[in-house]
């Protein structure tokens, strides 16, 4: 049998925190050896033992975290926010002195999600506009949600690389934050509203027609694969990956 891997879950008392915490103890090719709050010292993830972090916390200490596990060789899987892109080129730095460490930043686990953003990416080189609705619970502190800005970026990118223009609009004057934030030409628009979870629309529209892309998460269970699926893999990819399609084969 295999050795367990040894897993240390970051933010553990917060709503992703707890979910992974159920999810790393029920499999049985990991082990849960630490859990950390807020308030507690990250040499305990030293002295479990732990070979890999989960990081579920928040963007102030996110970062920390991260090169605190690259620094001792233990590989971190992230699903905190807040990584743009001064973040992740400092990741890259202190990386470059542990090649043998791997980090997922992943802005969504949820496997529906990381297909309708490799979607989107794909079909937005074929319509004129393109716009992106994400919906979340009120509690969630960032705005836009780090899986839109990725979803945006995304489809930027595939737009630029095909020649396609910014998505046409007519607007003169509005209301600041009518039209949402701008992410690489593509205008983003965050919702915050009770009883929702995590929720996001992207809109791609042409003459005479209208495709919509949505996925939806009713419950946090629906991120646990894709955190289970970075753990059993984040160790063969040394180096940073960005977004879990990185360890999807799309074909795409």
């Amino acid at each position: 049998m295999a050795e367990q891997i040894k897993v240390a879950v970051l933010g553990a008392s917060g709503r992703m925190g707890s979910e992974a915490v159920k999810a790393v103890d029920a499999a049985g090719d990991l082990q849960l050896v630490a859990r950390l709050g807020s308030r507690d010292s990250l040499q305990q993830v030293l002295d479990a033992g732990a070979t890999h972090i989960v990081d579920l916390t928040v963007p102030a200490a996110t970062e920390d975290n991260v090169h605190f596990a690259v620094e001792h060789g233990i590989h971190a899987v992230v699903g905190a926010t807040g990584w743009d892109a001064s973040r992740l080129t400092r990741l890259q730095e202190v990386l470059t002195e542990h090649p043998e460490t791997g980090v997922l930043i992943a802005p969504n686990f949820a496997l529906g999600s990381v297909l309708a953003t490799a979607f989107a990416a794909k079909a937005a080189q074929f319509f004129e506009s393109a716009e992106i609705v994400e919906l979340h619970h009120p509690n969630k502190v960032d705005a836009p949600s780090g899986t839109a800005v990725r979803t945006a970026e995304l489809m930027a990118a595939s737009r630029r690389d095909h020649g396609v223009g910014p998505s046409p609009d007519a607007t003169e004057t509005q209301l600041p934050g009518a039209r949402g934030a701008v992410v690489e030409d593509i205008h983003v628009h965050a919702v915050r509203l009770r009883g929702l979870v995590a929720h996001q629309e992207v809109l791609l529209g042409s003459a005479g027609e209208q495709l919509t892309i949505r996925h939806d998460s009713f419950d946090r269970a629906s991120f646990m694969p894709g955190v289970l699926l970075g753990l059993r893999t984040v160790a063969s990819r040394p180096g940073l990956t960005h977004g879990l399609d990185g360890y999807l084969d799309l074909g795409l």
